[in-house]
């Protein structure tokens, strides 16, 4: 998304659009890869001097609970950032750690649109561990 298409996703969502708000928001939607907070910070850090590391958890904090990004929690010590709201799966590689978005078999998407046990299912996290294509093929080298 550019500028102004971050700008309109966020007044869509109810979120007042600011300058680290629209930069979090534009770097998390055009960096696929499940950025940290650190990896953020770092990324705007120098273009935004005023911008802290507290600002980015924030922000983060508020484009989740407003369901503009999602909140990937790996373990307990990686937390990383999603812009891509639809339902999908994550593919972990366990040797180079890159994390790969994966289309949700079919039948995970049909039981993440009822409840369970009168139970209503908000979000689900899925996740594949392996080695991915590009590690597979440095190993066959």
């Amino acid at each position: 998304m550019n500028k102004e298409q971050v700008i309109k996703h966020l007044i869509q969502h109810e979120i007042k659009p600011s300058i680290q708000r629209i930069s979090i928001m534009k770097y998390v939607d055009n960096h696929r890869t499940h950025p940290s907070v650190d990896e953020i910070y770092n990324a705007l850090s120098s273009t935004l001097p005023t911008l802290s590391r507290t600002t980015v958890y924030n922000v983060l904090k508020l484009l989740e609970a407003k369901r503009v990004i999602q909140m990937i929690t790996i373990d307990d010590k990686k937390v990383l950032f999603d812009a891509n709201t639809e339902s999908h799966a994550h593919f972990i590689c366990k040797s180079c750690h890159k994390i790969i978005d994966m289309d949700l078999p079919k039948v995970i998407e049909k039981i993440q649109r009822f409840t369970i046990d009168n139970n209503y299912i908000e979000n689900t996290q899925l996740y594949y561990k392996g080695i991915c294509n590009e590690c597979l093929k440095q190993t066959k080298n």
